[in-house]
């Protein structure tokens, strides 16, 4: 066993009862090591950091090895032929296979599409995809927005939308085979959804995909949230269509994402407009154009080529740690966490820490969302909650996480309160600040607060979030 920690040792009781409870961990000691060697600098800051799931954080090397490639070699943009964008253009290749392999995708069937972030990669999907009076788009309620998004695009085009709710307590859905429409229609049919919540951390089934496509629908798997700490193996499931932000994994490079594309569906999706890049001919006296083949025709003018080496170098980092160990050492930390903020009570035995999603580690992922209740079970203001952690340098956030559906479902919203908020509020400005006073008079919330563990995640962390729970109970 070689679990280093910045300020408990292994002689600590609360340490040595988790390490009784998960023995497993102790499998994940070169996370430590790693913490030490590349991730220095927050026990140098004192900085905590659980915020995983809004952005990832990168080691030292990945920005050290993209610093000496960028000033050892010259590289010109990959639309050009020269020595210096052939160059780029090797490397951008070789980005994409990396990708590729990274998530056991064939070539033969899958091709990568190099983005801004996943919301550029949804995008490119909803706006392609080919909607009719005759179309459906089947959506989780919990999906982040640039999911939700998708039913705008839907809705010009008059296809039918369609939610499938989630359970109040758990946030889970019992079951999706009533949801899918077995109609034998030949219009497009797209089922969205996140492999993992970024709201609750609840995960969805992945057997999803084949149930769906077997019914006659493509399928978007939005797995920004998920593979940072989870395998995605498209060997073994196979979405039509994948959405991911590599900052999300690795930290670095921002500005970089992906739409992983099966090539048949991709052959479906019909785009709307075109733009330098994207095609082979274009003419602008004869009024014509013509799309570039596979995924050239969705890469919007220049890719962000000087970053895409950096891509690749942290797919290596990941392999190398293992992203099963990552697993292992997060949902071990997650259950210590989950069991110890049930735990927390104010001295008149009220509970303090209201959890949203599964309250074990079953069916979920290291993204837990909560809310607090003072003494008198009202909720303390999340905005609040994540100042105060600030000032103990918690890195934590608040909000409802650009999720409203898991959002609503979990804070107990109904349609009809908030179509009441919208029509008593309606002559004055609707902003957010009236919308929640409108929501929180009748004694709910409008968001919670997110602790998200992650790749360098240690037990002195999650010992640090519960002592600073444990100061607001009354």
């Amino acid at each position: 066993m070689n679990i280093l920690h910045n300020k408990f040792t292994e002689a600590d009781t609360d340490l040595t009862e988790f390490l009784q409870r998960h023995p497993e961990y102790a499998n994940t000691g070169a996370i430590d090591q790693l913490r030490q060697s590349e991730f220095a600098r927050l026990d140098n800051s004192g900085e905590v950091y659980l915020d995983y799931t809004g952005g990832g954080l990168y080691p030292d090397r990945l920005i050290d090895q993209h610093a000496a490639l960028l000033k050892q070699h010259v590289f010109g943009n990959p639309h050009s032929h020269n020595n210096s964008s052939q160059r780029s253009s090797s490397l951008l290749e070789q980005a994409r296979q990396d990708v590729l392999d990274y998530f056991h995708a064939d070539a033969s069937e899958y091709l990568v599409i190099f983005t801004a972030n996943a919301s550029a990669a949804l995008k490119l999907v909803a706006e392609s995809y080919p909607f009719d009076e005759n179309s459906e788009l089947l959506l989780t309620a919990d999906n982040h927005n640039s999911v939700q998004g998708i039913r705008e695009f839907a809705r010009s085009k008059n296809a039918q939308i369609a939610y499938i709710n989630c359970q109040q307590d758990t946030l889970l859905v019992d079951d999706i085979s009533s949801h899918l429409n077995t109609d034998n229609n030949s219009s497009a049919r797209l089922l969205a959804y996140p492999a993992q919540s970024n709201f609750s951390g609840v995960q969805h089934p992945l057997t999803w995909i084949q149930q769906a496509k077997d019914a006659g629908y493509d399928v978007l798997l939005d797995a920004a949230a998920f593979v940072p700490t989870n395998r995605l193996d498209l060997s073994a499931f196979k979405p039509d269509f994948v959405s991911i932000s590599f900052y999300k994994m690795f930290g670095y490079p921002t500005g970089v994402g992906a739409l992983i594309a099966r090539r048949e569906a991709l052959s479906k999706l019909r785009r709307p407009w075109f733009a330098g890049g994207t095609v082979k001919i274009v003419s602008a006296i004869a009024d014509f154009y013509t799309l570039a083949d596979d995924e050239a025709a969705f890469e919007e003018g220049t890719v962000n080529y000087l970053n895409l080496p950096a891509v690749s170098a942290g797919l290596k980092f990941m392999r190398e740690v293992n992203v099963d160990t990552v697993h292992q050492r997060v949902m071990a930390l997650s259950d210590h966490l989950l069991s110890n903020m049930q735990s927390l009570r104010h001295s008149n035995s009220q509970a303090a820490i209201e959890l949203y999603g599964p309250k074990t580690t079953q069916n979920r992922g290291a993204t837990i969302a909560f809310n607090i209740l003072d003494s008198d079970g009202k909720y303390l203001h999340y905005d609040d909650i994540e100042k105060l952690a600030n000032q103990q340098g918690l890195a934590i956030r608040s909000g409802c996480f650009c999720n409203p559906g898991a959002g609503e479902s979990s804070l107990r919203h109904t349609a009809e309160t908030i179509r009441l908020c919208r029509e008593l509020i309606k002559n004055q400005s609707f902003n957010l600040p009236n919308f929640q006073q409108c929501i929180t008079s009748e004694g709910k919330a409008t968001g919670a607060v997110r602790a998200s563990l992650g790749l360098v995640s240690n037990f002195d962390d999650i010992k640090k979030l519960l002592g600073f729970l444990q100061g607001l109970l009354a």
